[in-house]
């Protein structure tokens, strides 16, 4: 492999994990400590709706071990608009909030733009031009998740490469009409895994996690991957990714 595959879950506060991934006695306090030793990323969630204070990212960094890394969701006021180049000012909190305190534990920036969103190139290319590519010294890496099949174009897979942007390979079961794209825009994969099932103690089949770690040592080949089990059945989503992670070695 050329690149280090990342595998993780969304977030790490979630109630039906007690005893199933975390021990029942565990303090809430040590959820996090405990998920990344158990893991080798997380995708945070929550500065999808809100902000955190700075000295939340100090904290998560400072819980984490050595070549933990998070990926983190790009506020919904940046994307959720009809123009995207009017986010700049949303997109300035959403990066100021202190974030780059994560230093090198900082992994790419999932940018979600919803179902009704189609692609447009002059709006997207507006959108793209405002992505920096570093903040406080520290490297933003960049991924756009698109749920609309207007995507599914070379127009789009052309300008996401021209920035050097990932696009999300997400894959959902139960919202077969989103793209599922894989192409090598950018030099890491960001994979979002969406079909765990609740009846698979690991989430998945045991052929079914063969086939994901294919493609991970795939992707691997173009650099770094970042791959997280997230929605599905929200409950194995830990099983499943300590099971393709075994599975990488």
């Amino acid at each position: 492999m050329s690149g280090v595959v990342r595998v993780g879950i969304g977030g790490w506060t979630y109630e039906p994990w007690r005893g199933v991934f975390y021990p029942e006695k565990l303090s809430q306090k040590k959820e996090l400590e405990f998920a990344s030793r158990a893991l080798t990323s997380i995708e945070i969630n929550g500065t999808y709706y809100s902000t955190f204070k700075p000295d939340s990212w100090m904290k998560w960094r400072d819980e984490t071990p050595d070549g933990f890394v998070f990926a983190v969701k790009a506020s919904r006021y940046c994307t959720n608009r009809k123009v995207l180049s009017d986010m700049g000012e949303s997109m300035d909190r959403f990066l100021g909030q202190g974030l780059t305190a994560l230093g090198d534990k900082l992994g790419p920036i999932n940018w979600q733009f919803m179902g009704t969103k189609k692609f447009d190139a002059d709006d997207f290319e507006g959108f793209l031009k405002l992505l920096p590519p570093e903040r406080d010294g520290v490297r933003l890496r960049h991924a756009l998740e698109v749920r609309n099949p207007t995507f599914q174009t070379q127009a789009f897979y052309d300008l996401a490469a021209k920035y050097g942007v990932a696009i999300v390979y997400a894959e959902d079961d139960e919202a077969p009409e989103w793209p599922r794209i894989d192409e090598a825009t950018a030099d890491f994969t960001y994979a979002r895994l969406m079909s765990s099932r609740e009846e698979e103690p690991t989430g998945m089949t045991a052929p079914e996690l063969d086939a994901v770690a294919g493609r991970c040592r795939d992707w691997a080949k173009r650099g770094d991957v970042f791959a997280y089990f997230i929605a599905g059945a929200k409950v194995r989503n830990p099983a499943a990714a300590r099971a393709l992670i075994a599975r990488l070695g």
